[in-house]
């Protein structure tokens, strides 16, 4: 191990699991034993600078001293894009690898985490398709696109959901362009990018929901619409603008919600968001699943790395 043969480590699971604190648990017992690792985000917003309070983002002076990679590396009024994000997250674990320590890949963004892990190509893009995709989606809202999909694709509408407005555009785009059902651009989850130790958090149902209504009312108390104000004087694109919870803080200033209701709408979405991501990743294989709150859950994740190495 702490060789570029060291397997890839994921930690993967639902908003509001305790992945981070996962992550840095195990880097800590890997110390111990005198392996060093490093950790590499996988949510596409904590990719964004100033974007901390309403992603959970851990500060810096929480980070144990552990190397962190693609956290702060856009600007807000920057797009992310998960073929850019997989290239720069493989380079940084090869480079992790390449010094000798232990890559740990963490986060909750599915398509971005399998971009990763998976064997999966991107097919090109299109900018008039997807400008006029977007024109639509910004007019009509993601349900008249989301009904074409379907009849194109059902198995990527139901893998994408109904209310993520910016995959379904992508979809759209590539089904235009190829003229094949986009499912054939999905990862292929069978398949590991290389060797990888793949660990999931979970929780009930209940006690995930009551997590995240916490979570949600935290950040109101935390700052976020201050924080909102302050990275819409200086721009927001499209997806920043759009992140659940920034969307509702910034109607909030607008007058266009009350606190309670932006509170209220943003833990309706950050539910929904939890389901999709576990039955996201419900369909890794090989995955060992641990409860949220196992006591032991960071020496099983430990001894289940060395067993693999």
């Amino acid at each position: 191990m702490g060789s570029a043969s060291s397997p890839l480590v994921a930690i993967v699971g639902a908003t509001g699991t305790g992945k981070s604190a996962l992550s840095l648990d195990l880097a800590d017992g890997l110390a111990e034993r005198g392996l060093s690792a490093e950790i590499v985000n996988a949510d596409a917003m904590q990719l964004y600078r100033g974007m901390d309070i309403g992603t959970a983002k851990l500060p810096v002076a929480e980070r144990r001293g552990i190397p962190h990679h693609l956290l702060d590396v856009l600007e807000p009024t920057e797009e992310a894009s998960v073929a850019d994000y997989q290239t720069d997250a493989r380079a940084a674990i090869q480079g992790i690898q390449a010094r000798g320590a232990i890559p740990i890949l963490v986060g909750g963004s599915g398509l971005y985490v399998s971009s990763v892990l998976h064997d999966f190509r991107f097919p090109g893009t299109d900018p008039v398709i997807r400008d006029r995709l977007e024109a639509e989606l910004t007019k009509s809202g993601p349900g008249t696109l989301y009904r074409r999909l379907r009849d194109l694709d059902a198995n990527a509408a139901k893998a994408i959901g109904p209310h993520n407005g910016r995959r379904i555009v992508r979809a759209l785009e590539v089904i235009e362009m190829t003229g094949e059902p986009f499912g054939s651009g999905l990862p292929d989850e069978s398949t590991y990018w290389m060797p990888t130790v793949t660990i999931g958090l979970r929780a009930p149902r209940e006690e995930l929901v009551q997590r995240l209504d916490e979570r949600v009312r935290g950040m109101w108390q935390g700052g976020l619409v201050e924080e909102a104000r302050s990275l819409r004087k200086n721009g927001l694109g499209v997806t920043a603008a759009r992140a659940i919870g920034y969307a509702q803080a910034i109607a909030q200033i607008d007058g266009e919600l009350s606190e309670t209701e932006a509170i209220a709408g943003t833990a309706i979405l950050t539910r929904k968001y939890a389901r999709r991501q576990v039955g996201w990743f419900k369909r890794y294989p090989r995955t060992t699943w641990l409860d949220y709150d196992d006591p032991g859950r960071s020496d099983t994740a430990l001894q289940l790395l060395l067993d693999h190495a």
